[in-house]
């Protein structure tokens, strides 16, 4: 499900809307695909879960591998890696519950170079 989720699903979204990306694309207003993975993708992580950081790191794969071949077709590939930051589905492993708890949170934050967990904003900011 995991692999589904964060490898296959985002494959196919552009499978799916390529065409249309490479017909809005010229070489002076490319399209974009930002492709978000986690920093688990890269760096050992912190939780036990064994799925999500294969997964993650696979779509940094195919992120690497799309912008390489789609540049040619004026389709520029980002993708960004973020810390944790609270979500709904990230809680139900820091504090132990689906609700954000901001202690736990908190807690998780020190260990980030800022000393804080992220924001939605600083996923929007990259992404846009």
């Amino acid at each position: 499900m995991v692999m589904d989720t964060n490898v296959k699903g985002p494959f196919f979204l552009i499978q799916r809307l390529l065409p249309e990306l490479e017909k809005q694309a010229s070489h002076e207003r490319p399209s974009h695909i930002v492709n978000v993975g986690s920093i688990d993708g890269i760096k050992m992580p912190r939780f036990e879960n064994f799925s999500y950081g294969p997964s993650k790191a696979a779509i940094h794969h195919l992120t690497r591998v799309l912008a390489a071949h789609l540049i040619k077709r004026n389709i520029i590939v980002n993708g960004i890696a973020p810390r944790p930051f609270p979500t709904y589905t990230l809680s139900t492993g820091v504090g132990g519950g689906r609700k954000v708890d901001t202690h736990a949170w908190d807690a998780v934050g020190k260990g980030n170079p800022r000393g804080r967990a992220g924001t939605p904003q600083h996923i929007a900011g990259p992404a846009s």
